[in-house]
Order: structure tokens, then sequence, then C-alpha cells
């Protein structure tokens, strides 16, 4: 039996609003997206990277609390936290010595649940497998930027 996969489509912006300023709207939400100041921002809001960490952490206690329904696992508390290193020369146009993006991920988490570390360790890996940020930072997903002279975004 063909089961037919349920897709959802996000179009998501962000406008520019004053020097390294953008704001974003995401449904009833507003974002700000800025610099610190030592970039050359006001230090208004987190920056593009800072969002990518967060929504990898978010992302994995979502789909950690998405699994312990699932499996009728009483998860008291999950958390995450993400490390990363980024060559910030490589954007700023100062040199070529690394990648432009993440040199790598580490997600420390922390599962307050009545499971054995070998059990964690399992729920874990499953996790990884499942959660959409983590997948398409591990795996090569086409980008494709274009010049869109109709293109209007009204935040």
């Amino acid at each position: 039996m063909l089961v037919m996969a349920t897709m959802k489509k996000l179009e998501i912006g962000a406008k520019l609003v004053d020097n390294f300023k953008f704001e974003s709207h995401i449904r009833n939400h507003q974002f700000i997206i800025d610099q610190p100041p030592k970039a050359g921002g006001k230090d208004e809001g987190p920056s593009p990277l800072e969002y990518l960490c967060l929504s990898l952490a978010a992302c994995v206690v979502t789909v950690g609390q998405i699994m312990a329904k699932q499996k009728r696992i009483k998860l008291r508390n999950i958390e995450a936290k993400v490390e990363a290193e980024v060559d910030s020369d490589v954007f700023m146009g100062k040199g070529q010595e690394h990648r432009a993006g993440f040199l790598g991920f580490k997600i420390l988490t922390k599962i307050d649940a009545d499971m054995s570390l070998e059990e964690k360790k399992a729920f874990l890996k499953e996790l990884d497998s499942r959660c959409p940020i983590s997948e398409n930072l591990q795996h090569t997903t086409p980008v494709t930027l274009e010049v869109d002279e109709y293109f209007f975004l009204s935040i």
C-alpha cells in the first residue's frame, strides 16, 4: 500500500529595518534579527547563526517530546544545548581557511525520564533520525538563490 507523504510548505522572510537589524513575521509572531555591537549591530535580537542553533536545540526538544508521547514514556523534562563554531572571517570576506558554515554541531541533552543510559542513547539515536533540522544539517539540501524583481514582503 502506497502512503502519501504529508508535505508542509513554509514561506518565511526577513526584511532589513536598520543597518544589521531585520524583522520577520511568522504566523502571529514577530522576530528581530540583529548582530552584536562588535559585529556592527545594536544587539536588538539574536543573529541568524544563533537562530539556527536555537532551531536545532528546539527541534531536538520538540521531537523528543513527540517521541515520548508516542512511546508512552513519562518525560518529566528534556533540554538541549547546542555548541557550534563558525569561521567569521569567511562570511566577512577576510579569508577562506574554512568553510563559510559551521564546522560542526554538538548537542548536549538532559533527559529526565525513567530510562537507563542505554535507553536514553537509543532514544537520542532515533530522535536524531527524526529531527528535520538535524537531518538538514547532516545531509545536503539544495539551496537556490534567485532575484525576483516582483517579490514583495509585507512586514
